[in-house]
C-alpha cells in the first residue's frame, strides 16, 4: 500500500477469498480462484462497490484525486457512513491471474465472468445483499453497466465513469487489438512461455496510452514542441514497466464481447453516467450515451467539458469533476 498519512479516510484493509471450482463462461473450471479485495470503512456502514480499470487494481483508486475526494468526511462516499468494497478483478492485482503460474492455460475470462465473481464475493463471502451504489471507472464503468442489468435490484445507484453502454468497437477495440497482436506476434512472447517480458509489451502499452489517454489539450501542454514530445516518449519507454505480457493479453481480450446495449431496458437503478468530452476511447459525439439514458428511467448523462485541466479518458480519475453530481444523486435516490 502507498503512504497515506495525509488521506482523510480510514485505513484500507486488504483481504482475500478463495472460490472452489469457479466456472467460466467458456465452461472451463478453475479449481481454486483467489479474489482479492480492499475495504474502507466499517462493515456496518451502507455498502458501496467501487470498480477499477483495465490493468489496474483496487489500489489504483486509493489516490488523493479519487478516494481522497470521495471517501473522506463530508464527501459523497464518506467512509464513516459507508462500507466501501474495492475488488481486484479476475486477472488483475492480487486476484488469480495467468502470471501466477498457469500462463496461457488460465481460463479465457470475459467481463461477465468478472462481474459474476464480484457478485459472489459480495453475497457469499461478505454477506452483502444490496448496495447503495456501484461506482466504476473505465473497465469498472463497463462492469457497472453489466451489473445494473444482470442484477437490477441489487443497487440503488449505478455510476459508470468513462464507459459507454455499447458493443466494443471502433477506436476502442482497434487499439486494444493492436496491443494484443503486438505482444502475440513478438517472437520473444514464445507462445506465452517467455523467460523475460517481451519488449513489445511496454512499447504497445505506451502506444495505447498515448493514443487513448491524456486529452488533446493535456498532451499538447505536455509536449508543445517536437523536442518535448520526444522527451516525453523516451521517458515513458525507458521507465520501469511492471506489467506481465500474458496478464495484459487476457485483460485486453476480456473486453472482446462486451455489449450491454441489449440489456439496458432491464436497468432500474438510478443512473449517473459520466464522460469527459475529450475521452479518446468513448467520444460523446457518437451519441451512444444520449440514446442509452433515454431508454433508462431516472438516468442522466454528465459530460465534462474539455478544458486545460482535463486529460481525456483519464479525466474521471479526478473525482472533483463529478463529486458534486454524485453527492446530489446519492442524496435524492430512493433506497429500494
Amino acid at each position: 500500500m502507498t503512504d497515506r498519512a495525509a488521506d482523510p479516510y480510514p485505513t484500507p484493509r486488504q483481504a482475500e477469498w478463495g472460490v472452489s471450482d469457479f466456472r467460466f463462461h467458456t465452461g472451463e473450471v478453475l479449481p481454486a480462484l483467489r479474489l482479492a479485495y480492499t475495504t474502507v470503512g466499517d462493515p456496518a456502514g451502507e455498502p458501496v462497490l467501487v470498480l477499477h480499470g483495465t490493468n489496474g487494481s483496487a489500489e489504483a483508486l486509493l489516490t488523493p484525486a479519487f478516494a481522497g475526494t470521495l471517501f473522506g468526511p463530508g464527501q459523497p462516499l464518506d467512509a464513516r457512513r459507508h462500507f466501501i468494497v474495492l475488488p481486484d478483478a479476475i486477472g488483475t492485482g492480487r486476484s488469480s491471474k495467468p502470471s501466477d503460474g498457469l500462463r496461457t492455460a488460465f481460463p479465457a475470462y470475459n467481463y461477465d465472468d468478472m462481474v459474476r465473481a464480484q457478485h459472489r464475493l459480495l453475497t457469499e463471502h461478505l454477506g452483502i445483499r444490496h448496495l447503495r451504489a456501484i461506482v466504476g471507472y473505465s473497465m469498472g464503468g463497463m462492469h457497472t453497466w453489466l451489473w445494473a442489468q444482470h442484477h437490477p435490484d441489487f443497487m440503488d445507484v449505478a455510476v459508470p465513469l468513462a464507459a459507454l453502454p455499447a458493443p466494443m468497437s471502433g477506436r476502442n477495440w482497434l487499439l486494444r487489438r493492436l496491443v494484443i497482436d503486438a505482444i502475440r506476434h513478438d517472437p520473444a512472447w514464445q507462445g506465452g512461455h517467455y523467460t523475460q517480458q517481451p519488449r513489445s509489451l511496454q512499447v504497445a502499452s505506451v502506444f495505447y496510452g498515448l493514443a487513448t489517454n491524456g486529452g488533446h489539450l493535456g498532451l499538447q501542454q505536455l509536449a508543445p514542441t517536437r523536442a518535448a514530445a520526444d522527451a516525453l516518449l523516451d521517458q515513458r519507454l525507458q521507465s520501469p514497466f511492471k506489467g506481465d505480457a500474458n496478464d495484459h493479453l487476457y485483460q485486453w481480450e476480456a473486453s472482446r464481447d462486451y455489449d450491454p446495449e441489449p440489456g439496458l431496458d432491464r436497468i432500474t437503478a438510478r443512473v449517473l453516467a459520466v464522460l469527459s468530452a475529450d475521452d479518446e476511447r468513448n467520444p460523446p459525439e457518437l451519441g451512444v450515451l444520449e440514446r442509452a439514458t433515454a431508454r433508462i428511467p431516472h438516468a442522466e448523462a454528465l459530460v465534462i467539458p474539455t478544458g486545460p485541466d482535463t486529460t481525456g479518458h483519464a479525466t474521471l480519475g479526478q473525482a472533483r469533476f463529478y463529486a458534486q453530481a454524485l453527492a446530489q444523486v446519492l442524496a435524492t435516490a430512493p433506497r429500494r
